[in-house]
């Protein structure tokens, strides 16, 4: 087994090892909009959910090294409190690709993308159309884990109302044989959900 002590590592050796190893991560596509409305959409792929009463789920933004060391969707939702997460499947791959350029703040990524805007019911950040799984969010709490070059700053929202495409649906479930969903890998690789396997849990 090889050893690597972190102390002893750069930060981006650190972050190609995590990024390798822990996978695949679903993707946060969240869109955002500043204080004057100007909209944001981006992919993170530190996302996961932490509670289901009340449904709270996190993304986590990474702080870079240049001159502007937080996305636009941090500043966002720091600004206006709200924020919509879709979850990518594989027909939008590309748009959401598309979304993870380093653009200006005035750039919307939904125009950027050729994506869609759905207005939300109770957020004022709209929703990416074509998503099969919308959740329009409220901020509960960030919670800053390190503000140092590749550090992060978690993000946690409650959801506030599901929107779910009946297409995707087997009764009351999500059937991810048609929710199509992709994962991120190290680097520039992405993994489909097509190859799954049942285990039942041990009672």
């Amino acid at each position: 087994m090889v050893r690597i002590d972190p102390a002893h590592s750069s930060a981006a050796d650190i972050y190609r090892l995590m990024v390798g190893a822990i996978v695949p991560r679903p993707i946060a596509f969240v869109s955002s909009t500043d204080a004057n409305g100007v909209g944001n959409l981006a992919p993170f792929s530190y996302f996961t959910a932490c509670s289901s009463n009340p449904p709270v789920i996190c993304f986590c933004t990474a702080v870079g090294s240049d001159p502007r060391p937080h996305k636009d969707t941090l500043s966002n939702i720091r600004a206006t409190g709200e924020f919509v997460v879709n979850i990518v499947s594989e027909e939008i791959a590309e748009q959401m690709n598309a979304c993870s350029a380093s653009v200006a703040p005035e750039v919307d990524e939904f125009d950027l993308s050729g994506l869609t805007r759905l207005p939300s019911e109770l957020v004022r950040p709209p929703r990416v159309a074509e998503s099969h799984v919308q959740m329009e969010c409220r901020l509960n709490q960030i919670v800053t884990v390190s503000d140092k070059p590749g550090g992060g700053l978690l993000v946690l929202g409650e959801v506030l109302l599901f929107h779910i495409d009946e297409a995707v649906l087997d009764g009351d479930k999500i059937d991810p044989a048609r929710l199509k969903a992709i994962g991120r890998m190290g680097g520039p690789t992405y993994v489909r959900t097509h190859d799954r396997f049942d285990m039942t849990r041990p009672k």
